[in-house]
């Protein structure tokens, strides 16, 4: 004990002696930095020591991130790739962008096209779709397929696909591209969850306590509670989101088979007859089989039309009225509130 003490004061009593002539000149960083007079030379000298900080830190992310070439390796494999499912109306010049974007992206197995006009494609556009597909030097087996329709029926993109060969369906409008990074990153989510929802588009819905059914609709009257549908601006105020919407999501091809011979046929008139609604149903109808919640993948996306159904007047109001009709259907609310965000590591500067 008393050796203890002693050491403890030879410390003390060493700290306190003056400094010897060897380390008379040695300073610390910091306090070097404040024996600089000049608060302009401080202040560049500050932005110059963050700048080689943020360098330092952004590098050492780079190194723990996602191994792209390990990315692409796994994506060589026919099992694990994917379908890109487009849904098309009579918007031309954005489909031949779609296609020819998608085509370049080496995880795409195929392009299917959901065709649901009253006359079929034109031959120039059949011959510009196909030199797209001939272009995609990442993926020279590429095949592109266009399922064409007898009508027009919202319920057509998910029809289920003959010869479809991977189960990882990537639903896509033809106005929207993501970039192939965002797209092959969101493909790895799906894989670790594959019977879940995994897009970029979240949407929400909350309960609310007063009825105003006979300001939204005069023929639909649900039982207390009734819901609210939350576009973008409340899930950023929220915080929370229950639905990916369709317009970029992937989905188990399974899904496809579900929603056409095993839904409740009534959801799928009420579809058909709103021309709404088809990626609300199918957010519920896989909330209602799995009891959890889709997966939100943060990316850019890029949207190069500028007109569609959620432009239209009313969009909000008509959604609201859609996901009471299918909790009323279903008799209870199936969809699950998330918060998680999937978001790549080599895009975050901090941890």
């Amino acid at each position: 004990m008393s050796s203890l003490v002693a050491r403890d004061h030879k410390v003390l009593v060493k700290a306190g002696r003056p400094a010897s002539s060897s380390s008379r000149y040695w300073r610390s960083p910091l306090a070097w930095f404040y024996s600089i007079s000049s608060w302009r030379s401080r202040l560049l000298l500050g932005i110059s020591m963050l700048i080689l900080i943020f360098l330092v830190i952004s590098r050492s992310i780079a190194i723990v991130s996602w191994d792209q070439d390990e990315a692409n390796f796994l994506l060589v494999s026919r099992h694990h790739r994917y379908t890109v499912l487009i849904n098309t109306w009579k918007r031309y010049d954005l489909l031949r962008k779609s296609v020819a974007h998608y085509a370049s992206c080496r995880g795409v197995d195929a392009i299917r096209v959901v065709w649901s006009e009253s006359e079929p494609p034109s031959e120039s556009l059949l011959a510009a779709l196909e030199k797209s597909i001939r272009a995609a030097k990442n993926n020279p087996e590429l095949e592109l397929r266009i399922d064409i329709n007898d009508e027009d029926n919202l319920n057509n993109r998910f029809k289920p696909l003959d010869g479809v060969t991977t189960d990882g369906i990537f639903s896509i409008d033809d106005d929207v591209l993501v970039p192939c990074t965002t797209l092959e990153l969101s493909f790895r989510v799906w894989l670790s969850a594959p019977d879940s929802m995994v897009g970029f588009v979240p949407r929400m819905h909350w309960a609310r306590l007063k009825n105003n059914w006979k300001q939204i609709s005069p023929t639909f009257r649900p039982e207390q509670p009734t819901f609210t549908y939350g576009g973008w601006w409340s899930v950023w105020w929220m915080g929370t989101y229950s639905m990916v919407l369709t317009k970029a999501a992937f989905l188990h091809h399974k899904y496809l088979e579900y929603y056409t011979l095993q839904m409740p046929a009534s959801i799928r008139e009420y579809v058909a007859n709103q021309r709404n609604c088809e990626d609300i149903a199918m957010s519920f109808m896989v909330a209602n089989l799995t009891n959890a919640p889709p997966i939100w993948v943060k990316g850019k996306l890029y949207e190069i039309g500028s007109s569609g159904i959620s432009s239209l007047k009313g969009h909000d109001v008509h959604r609201t009225v859609c996901v009471n009709f299918l909790a009323a259907r279903y008799g209870y609310m199936p969809l699950v509130s998330s918060n998680v965000k999937a978001v790549g590591a080599n895009l975050q500067w901090f941890w």
